[in-house]
């Protein structure tokens, strides 16, 4: 098991776990986290990942006690990590075809109007809903996640390669960073495309930043953010609001939200407040999730969940692994995602979706239509 963390323009690689902390029974879960304070203890850095189905095992009324196809923990205890990175052995022909979603545009249009009506009877404000993106692959998988953060480099990007599967993860989303007793998260909510002149490009994030249909978006999901640090520590605060970045093909906004707690909190008790973010559940939260589950057609999986790394000292750093994927054999899956609240069409936010997945669709040979 190898990982590569590249957050912030800097280089961790994991290579070589002594162990791996690995569940996919819900009856384990919490189980794993004796594992992961024991493993801290011994003075181990722990790196890898949590599925987004972790989330149902931190809350009873949302625990389906199922087995799972992916695992919801799978860390790897390393001694100490390299500043270094990986690099493919050879240059590869990367083919990604046969691309397709796993739904259909009149089958993604009905969940919507059974969102929009649980936000008309007062049941939740927003939900994050999720589509999969479904391809076939062939090359090499680390080649590819080069290839793709050459196009469009972001923040927090990683790699993981496993003796089953990779993961290419290239996220704009910082989940949660601890340094000693200061936690800090970016919650994304609010996606808007470049323009296609110089001015309509020059005036995207301004559009964005004050569209109030996004402004609505990010400012619920960083109140729940709030609240979840507010329940955790202390000296809650949200320095910035609204900030947008540009990426190749769109621009995406953040806030940003702070706190402090107890240095050497449990790992449990941190992740059980906050994890999955609010960004990709929408609020409120367990009600949010409910509905996800209801709709859905199948796990997210590695999709929204979180990347990063643990030390012995307590401090972390994941990401959220949006425009992420999955590959397994010569086949890949990515999730796409987009907040949709009171006032969201089905066509806006099919539209977005496609926008956020270009950066992967348009390496394809053959155009992307789907139906």
């Amino acid at each position: 098991m190898e990982i590569l963390l590249q957050f912030a323009k800097k280089n961790i690689l994991f290579s070589g776990p002594e162990f791996i902390i690995s569940c996919k029974d819900p009856s384990l879960f919490a189980q794993s986290f004796v594992e992961i304070e024991k493993a801290l203890k011994e003075g181990y850095y722990l790196a890898g990942f949590m599925s987004y189905e972790a989330g149902y095992c931190f809350e009873k009324k949302l625990n389906k006690n199922n087995l799972n196809d992916f695992p919801l923990i799978y860390f790897g205890a390393y001694k100490a990590p390299l500043k270094e990175s990986l690099k493919p052995s050879d240059h590869y022909n990367n083919s990604i075809k046969n691309l397709k979603l796993n739904i259909t545009k009149n089958g993604y249009s009905r969940n919507i109007d059974i969102i929009r009506h649980y936000i008309a009877e007062g049941d939740v404000y927003q939900i994050t809903y999720c589509i999969k993106l479904l391809f076939e692959f062939s090359g090499n998988p680390l080649s590819l996640y080069y290839q793709l953060l050459k196009e469009q480099p972001v923040p927090y990007p990683a790699y993981i390669r496993t003796d089953k599967y990779s993961i290419l993860s290239l996220s704009p989303e910082l989940f949660i960073k601890k340094n000693s007793n200061y936690l800090i998260t970016k919650p994304m909510k609010g996606t808007w495309a470049r323009g296609n002149g110089f001015f309509s490009d020059l005036i995207a994030p301004l559009c964005l930043k004050y569209d109030k249909k996004n402004r609505a978006e990010n400012v619920m999901i960083a109140d729940l953010l709030r609240n979840d640090l507010g329940r955790l520590g202390f000296n809650v605060k949200a320095p910035t609001l609204f900030e947008v970045d540009r990426y190749k093909t769109l621009c995406q906004m953040t806030s940003t939200v702070t706190a402090k707690v107890e240095k050497e909190i449990s790992i449990y008790k941190l992740f059980s407040s906050v994890f999955p973010s609010g960004s990709v559940t929408g609020a409120p939260k367990i009600r949010a999730m409910q509905i996800i589950n209801s709709l859905e057609e199948e796990e997210r999986k590695i999709y929204t969940g979180a990347i990063g790394y643990i030390t012995p000292e307590r401090e972390m750093f994941f990401n959220i692994p949006i425009r992420t994927l999955l590959i397994e054999g010569g086949f890949g899956q990515m999730g796409i995602g987009g907040g949709i609240v009171w006032d969201s069409t089905a066509k806006g936010e099919w539209d977005e979706g496609l926008l956020k997945a270009k950066f992967l669709t348009g390496l394809a040979k053959e155009e992307f239509c789907p139906l």
